[in-house]
């Protein structure tokens, strides 16, 4: 019976998109039904700005919720019992130790945490909420990754100005004085390409997965999206990962010495 009843589940899951689609239902449209016009007034595309701030609230309310033992105290006594604190302590020090085997220099990995580590539950969720019926993934707009892009690439070279100071123009010269006016051109292109390339990235991905899924649910809602669904949870973990793990890495070359 139970068997029957979660493949009744999976069955309703894989249908509900295309009926969603059908109707024209949305979850901005739900919620923020008045936000809407004022945007589209101003020419701006009111759907991703609003699913953004649909999973920013949740994201908001999960880390409100899950923080709240830990404003009480330093530490938690093992309880027992699976709780959302515990599984946030689990998440925070999972991508704690991840960014501290990458940065290494500088300010080290514990004061950048807040800001990738938001970046990648952040990105994941958004990534995700593209399989939820009456969900776009806001991730699949260049405005939105191109923004993301920029607040990286401009927390590079602020990292790398504060523990260099003005020395840190050395990392774009080349390893001696005689290739500089060769270096440095090099060095500028390749910095300013890197929002592109984070931004084009993860646009380009989830654009291309949210097409397959929804294509293969106009063919057949019940049934077929499944393994496409599979692959989209697999698509958008990776390129979040992804995003992080480049973002880190810019960090890092940002704050260690120059060779």
């Amino acid at each position: 019976m139970n068997k029957r009843f979660a493949l009744i589940i999976v069955l309703l899951l894989t249908a509900t998109p295309v009926f969603a689609s059908a109707a024209g239902f949305t979850w901005a449209h739900f919620l923020f039904g008045g936000l809407e016009q004022p945007l589209v007034e101003l020419g701006i595309d009111p759907v991703p700005i609003l699913d953004l701030l649909i999973v920013a609230f949740f994201l908001i309310a999960a880390a409100f919720f899950a923080g709240k033992p830990f404003r009480k105290t330093d530490m938690l006594e093992p309880s027992g019992h699976a709780n959302l604190a515990n599984f946030a302590e689990v998440v925070v020090s999972a991508i704690l130790n991840f960014l501290s085997g990458t940065i290494r220099h500088g300010v080290g990995a514990r004061p950048i945490l807040p800001l990738l580590g938001t970046y990648g539950l952040f990105i994941l969720m958004l990534n995700l909420a593209g399989l939820v019926p009456g969900f776009n993934p806001p991730t699949d707009q260049f405005n939105v990754t191109i923004a993301f892009a920029l607040i990286i690439f401009i927390m590079t070279h602020v990292l790398g100005i504060r523990q260099h100071g003005a020395s840190y123009i050395k990392q774009f010269l080349g390893p001696m004085p005689l290739l500089a006016p060769l270096m440095l051109p090099i060095e500028i292109v390749s910095h300013c390409v890197r929002p592109l390339s984070l931004s084009i990235r993860l646009f380009g991905n989830m654009t291309g997965d949210h097409k397959v899924v929804l294509i293969f649910t106009s063919i057949l809602a019940v049934g077929l999206p499944i393994p496409f669904m599979g692959l989209g949870i697999l698509v958008s973990v990776l390129q979040a990962f992804v995003f992080v793990l480049l973002s880190a890495i810019y960090f890092e070359l940002a704050m260690s010495e120059a060779h």
